[in-house]
């Protein structure tokens, strides 16, 4: 708040005096002016935070220069000032977007924490801001290879839904940032995303985590505590990992998708909420309900709509722009110079099978980047030694049978001929001389996802 820039707005010369007194001696940067053209002109110079504007000027009225100051890239939050001040101007100046209304002669205390209570809203909503852009920066799907395009096109039309999600994938692929993609597009986004990872959070505790409890609800309960699905009210609760949540936990949850209400751990009191489930698993599902650890009622409830995130080896089109983002990322963050990725460095990336998929090459480059400080471009040799083995060695990988080798050499030339026209799928059909829905079935029977 200190070193906050204020306008003051007066014709009196004293008024002037008097309040920039006051406010220089709570550490305020101020400046005044006499007239509307003279703040106006000062108010296109130089940003301010708050404007204490007179409502009667001697060129131009308070209202219209406040509608003026509302146009400015960087708008001042205002506060008229007013010695005639009427419930009808103050209405007015209202919906013209002033913070608050004074009457003057002033008052010190009311005019200090009116100037208080502007700053401190101008100061929550840069935060608020700032925590949206953060979002949307975790919320962000890089590359452009055919199969995440369709992806980004799945996730726009299923944003604005409120059908529950299951989003498949292997460990590190992003399952996260597809649910995040999903929140911040849908219209749930200005409500709160609450995470669960359900594979780190003890047994003993998961209960508590998801549904919160009362005071004393169990030893060391000394304060009730709200859970994630409270938090998650009105917004959207992620449950990753889904598939290691034990089966009296799944059952729990299961009820509060059917009844939409629970009961917190040692309370009588039923809660009602309402969030959107999205949930994530690295597991087949299927094959855990076939082996008795998931629910299939449960498993019917969370798969309304079916997301897959295809691992960083079905897509290695998008391994050089991913590597060059996260090479921005951690080159800004550890103040580093590096901004290149050399041509050869590129080639061992891109020939690397990526077990852990985007959060491995997400961690080399971070790597890279602490361990090589002064280089401005990641050459071959700042590599991994072991990496170029591994590449080596996924080079020459045999498949168990004919079958799974022409299965794995038909889907990668049906992944260049799908980027070569652009994801077109009957475009990429004719050029191959397949009938568009046998290309569609052959697709889908390699695990293919395409556009329409």
């Amino acid at each position: 708040m200190n070193q906050a820039r204020i306008l003051i707005v007066d014709d009196e010369p004293g008024i002037r005096q008097t309040l920039a007194g006051v406010l220089e001696d709570e550490h305020f940067a101020v400046a005044g002016a006499a007239n509307a053209a003279e703040a106006l002109a000062l108010a296109r110079q130089q940003a301010y935070e708050l404007v204490l504007l007179d409502i009667w000027l001697p060129d131009l009225d308070g209202l219209q220069v406040l509608q003026q100051l509302r146009t400015l890239p960087v708008p001042p939050d205002v506060i008229i000032v007013s010695g005639h001040g009427t419930i009808e101007t103050a209405v007015r100046a209202t919906k013209l977007g002033a913070f608050d209304f004074l009457e003057k002669p002033l008052s010190v205390e009311r005019t200090l924490l009116a100037i208080r209570n502007a700053l401190e809203q101008r100061r929550l909503r840069r935060e608020n801001l700032e925590l949206r852009q953060q979002f949307a920066d975790r919320a962000l799907l890089v590359g452009d290879s055919v199969p995440l395009r369709a992806l980004r096109q799945q996730i726009a039309l299923m944003a604005p839904t409120q059908g529950r999600v299951l989003i498949y994938g292997e460990s590190g692929v992003g399952k996260e940032l597809v649910a995040r993609a999903l929140h911040a597009h849908s219209e749930r986004r200005q409500a709160a995303f609450i995470e669960v990872n359900c594979a780190a959070i003890p047994e003993e505790a998961i209960e508590s985590e998801l549904f919160g409890h009362a005071r004393g609800a169990f030893p060391g309960a000394e304060t009730a505590r709200d859970g994630r699905f409270v938090r998650a009210d009105g917004g959207s609760l992620f449950l990753d990992e889904v598939g290691d949540m034990s089966l009296k936990t799944q059952s729990k949850v299961l009820r509060v998708l059917d009844e939409g209400s629970f009961t917190p751990l040692g309370s009588n009191q039923a809660l009602t909420i309402d969030a959107r489930i999205l949930a994530a698993t690295n597991k087949n599902l299927e094959e855990e309900i076939a082996r008795g650890n998931f629910r299939e009622d449960l498993f019917y409830r969370l798969n309304v709509i079916p997301f897959f995130v295809p691992p960083l080896r079905e897509r290695k089109e998008d391994i050089a722009t991913l590597a060059r983002h996260f090479l921005n990322e951690f080159s800004r963050a550890y103040g580093r110079q590096c901004r290149e990725i050399a041509p050869e460095a590129l080639e061992v990336l891109h020939g690397y099978a990526w077990p852990g998929n985007v959060r491995e090459l997400r961690n080399l480059i971070e790597r890279v980047v602490i361990l090589h400080p002064n280089a401005r471009t990641i050459e071959r040799r700042h590599l991994p030694a072991g990496l170029q083995r591994r590449r080596e060695e996924a080079g020459r990988q045999d498949y168990p049978s004919l079958q799974e080798a022409r299965a794995a050499y038909e889907r990668e030339y049906i992944l260049k001929k799908l980027e070569e026209y652009s994801g077109n799928i009957s475009r990429t059909a004719e050029a191959l001389g397949l009938e568009r829905s046998h290309f569609y079935r052959k697709m889908k029977s390699l695990g293919i996802a395409g556009q329409n």
